[in-house]
């Protein structure tokens, strides 16, 4: 018997087996077809935690010739005792027979000590033809539990239910597309259950728990880190260029815009890959369903409008960052301006915003030590630009953290994202980002204690709206 938990995914041909695989063991590389027999040999998948195995498993072929097996165990049926037994002999009598090839294929791992997950389609009518598969696990003696896999809009969950129960001590519907992590580790908590014959898989699928809980949010903190830089990075970005006297200064400055714009669009595609590669989704591509929303062009207006702050939000945001700024100045004379600094960066911080929303970048002109002149456009000014970027992210993160393995169509954006993203961000927060947005164009930068609180304030952000759980 395996040291680690081990668990064989069987049923009837295409009822979702190697989806359940992909989605359970986090891995895309489990073959996934809607076309039935494609799964031909039995194949181990390891939920790993660095080197530690948590628990595999095994992707098997479909039953083919169930009843036949079914009938031949029967007629050598000694008693109840040495079922187990009689199937042993099955297998070892009809090795290479191309008959039984599936059927020998899926006992295998079984017959090694393997636990059973039954798959059926909870989509679909229940039928008197899956008993003799049903049947034939129970004579392995091994734990069983069943899946009501859902791949359809049918509902036959409570027929399936009815006469799974006869066969197998614990019956959960999963949908093997649609799982996030919780209803992941809930079936893994499942699993436990199933394993209480052996304590040792019990405690082991226990500590797999546990393990993959701190993994997310470890890896969740490296998701926000990747966000937080990226946020740094772009906003100290800038582009300049040699300009000649008589230059026409309007041109260059559009030239040097877009390519700003261009290294934006660039550092926010590779961010989104560091977040993917976290997940595990390597090869996820996104499309658009019904909303465009990710794939949507970053300095759109549609972007700005679904992603950012609104006009007013933006307001009270510079209004209160002028504010915080005034304030200083206050402290700096003792209290001598009767607070007039505090009231004044209000103002001015609050027109700086809405006057200054349509503008991405300072362009100057600047005296080269070389001699002549550089044009420069850059550092980013734009007040909603980086609340567009975070809104982006933070999207991008949730639906990349939740789509499972087993989904191998490109990455649907059909979320309800409203209005506004990063104004569902707690107003108080907003205000502290705000704070450290101001403090990156300041300083080119942040310190690394800044670092660690914007970091901080992405993954409360990810929490408030519902990216890991």
């Amino acid at each position: 018997m395996s040291t680690h938990p081990t668990f064989a995914v069987v049923g009837h041909p295409n009822k979702g087996k190697s989806s359940i695989v992909a989605t359970l063991a986090e891995d895309e590389t489990v073959v996934v077809s809607p076309d039935p027999g494609t799964t031909r040999q039995a194949r181990g998948f390891r939920m790993q935690n660095d080197d530690r195995v948590l628990y595999e498993l095994i992707d098997t072929p479909g039953f083919q010739r169930p009843r036949a097996l079914i009938e031949w165990l029967q007629s050598h049926e000694r008693s109840a005792s040495e079922r187990p037994a009689v199937v042993r002999e099955f297998v070892a009598l009809h090795e290479g027979d191309p008959r039984f090839q599936n059927e020998c294929e899926l006992l295998r791992p079984i017959l090694a000590g393997a636990g059973i997950l039954y798959v059926v389609d909870g989509a679909h009518p229940y039928g008197a033809e899956y008993e003799a598969e049903m049947e034939i696990l129970r004579w392995t003696g091994q734990p069983r539990m069943a899946l009501i896999n859902m791949i359809g809009p049918g509902d036959h969950v409570e027929e399936w239910r009815r006469a799974l129960n006869q066969y197998f001590s614990i019956v959960r519907v999963f949908d093997a597309l649609r799982a996030d992590f919780a209803k992941r580790l809930e079936l893994l908590r499942a699993f436990r259950e199933l394993s209480e014959v052996d304590q040792l898989w019990a405690r082991s699928l226990e500590q797999a728990v546990e393990v993959l809980q701190n993994d997310r949010k470890a890896r969740q903190r490296r998701a926000a880190t990747e966000i937080a830089d990226l946020l740094i990075e772009v906003l100290a970005l800038s582009e300049s260029a040699a300009c000649a006297e008589g230059a026409d200064q309007a041109q260059l400055s559009k030239e040097l815009t877009e390519r700003l714009r261009k290294r934006v669009r660039q550092r926010e595609h590779s961010a989104r890959r560091v977040v993917q590669d976290l997940y595990r989704h390597r090869s996820l591509q996104m499309q658009s369903s019904e909303f465009d929303l990710l794939t949507e062009d970053l300095f759109s207006e549609r972007s700005f409008s679904v992603f950012g702050l609104s006009n007013a939000q933006l307001s009270m945001t510079g209004a209160v960052t002028g504010a915080l700024a005034g304030g200083a100045v206050d402290a700096a004379v003792g209290g001598a301006s009767l607070l007039l600094g505090a009231g004044i960066g209000a103002i001015v911080g609050g027109l700086g915003v809405m006057f200054g929303s349509n503008r991405l970048a300072k362009v100057q002109v600047l005296g080269s030590p070389l001699g002549g002149h550089r044009l420069i456009v850059g550092p980013i000014s734009s007040p909603n630009l980086p609340w567009v970027i975070l809104g982006r992210a933070l999207l991008h993160h949730r639906l990349v953290a939740e789509t499972n393995h087993a989904r191998r169509e490109s990455l649907v954006v059909d979320v309800d994202a409203g209005e506004h993203l990063a104004g569902t961000i707690d107003a108080g927060r907003r205000r502290h980002v705000a704070r450290l947005f101001e403090r990156i164009r300041e300083q080119s930068g942040l310190s690394t204690h800044q670092r660690e609180e914007l970091v901080s304030h992405v993954v409360a952000a990810m929490d408030e709206l519902g990216g890991v759980r």
